[in-house]
């Protein structure tokens, strides 16, 4: 969806008169998909288990320093 409100009012428009292009076709393979997702869901906590309480902590403080100085677009 466009984030434009005039661009999102004329897709909703033509997607109600069946004028908008059909939506991509994903041509994923889905046990592929669901392996990525297994193992991102799995590396977040196996990387903190093998930190110290040290690293733990300067990898939060890099990471809010990221959060909070990044201008939002």
């Amino acid at each position: 969806m466009p984030r434009d409100y005039n661009q999102r009012a004329k897709l909703i428009g033509d997607m109600a008169t069946g004028l908008a292009p059909p939506e991509p076709v994903s041509t994923k393979n889905p046990a592929a998909v669901a392996l990525g997702l297994l193992g991102g869901a799995k590396g977040g906590k196996a990387r903190a288990a093998n930190m110290t309480n040290r690293e733990r902590s300067e990898a939060a403080r890099r990471a809010a320093l990221a959060r909070w100085s990044t201008p939002k677009v």
